[in-house]
């Protein structure tokens, strides 16, 4: 009987354990999101995107809400959210330094591409510029912006 249990939890793991599923899980964290709102947060190709979804969804992470044409993907439980941040919080404390002092930062930032609110813990990536600490919901929204600052030099 345990036996199944473990079975369908490392299913579950398995779909958490890739780095851009677990990218798309910390967006939806933050609420509901369209693909093509996570094409342009994350930078990576619709299809791709629509792919990670696909086993995220298979394994009961991710649920959908049409809204007219518009499909909206939403973490299916909070639980979610919460077992992401603990790991994180985990890999913060063991790794410490930066990290660590952002995860415990308790102020909301926003993403200065996407505009999404978040806080320096939730944060997939930081980035340093002009004296100033940036931080951002997925690697899309870091390479606009270094993109952009690129031309402002």
């Amino acid at each position: 009987m345990f036996q199944k249990v473990f079975q369908r939890q490392a299913l579950l793991m398995k779909a958490l354990a890739n780095p851009k599923r677990l990218e798309v899980a910390q967006l939806l964290s933050q609420g509901q999101l369209t693909v093509s709102q996570m094409e342009r947060m994350l930078g990576i190709r619709q299809a791709n995107i629509s792919q990670h979804l696909m086993v995220l969804r298979r394994q009961g992470v991710v649920v959908t809400k049409r809204r007219g044409k518009e499909i909206y993907y939403s973490l299916a439980h909070p639980n979610f959210t919460r077992a992401l941040e603990l790991v994180r919080a985990i890999l913060m404390k063991t790794f410490g330094g930066e990290i660590a002092r952002a995860a415990y930062s308790l102020q909301l930032v926003i993403d200065p591409i996407c505009g999404m609110k978040l806080t320096p813990a939730n944060a997939a990536q930081s980035y340093f510029f002009g004296g100033k600490r940036y931080y951002f919901c997925g690697a899309g929204c870091v390479r606009e912006f270094k993109k952009n600052r690129q031309g402002k030099k």
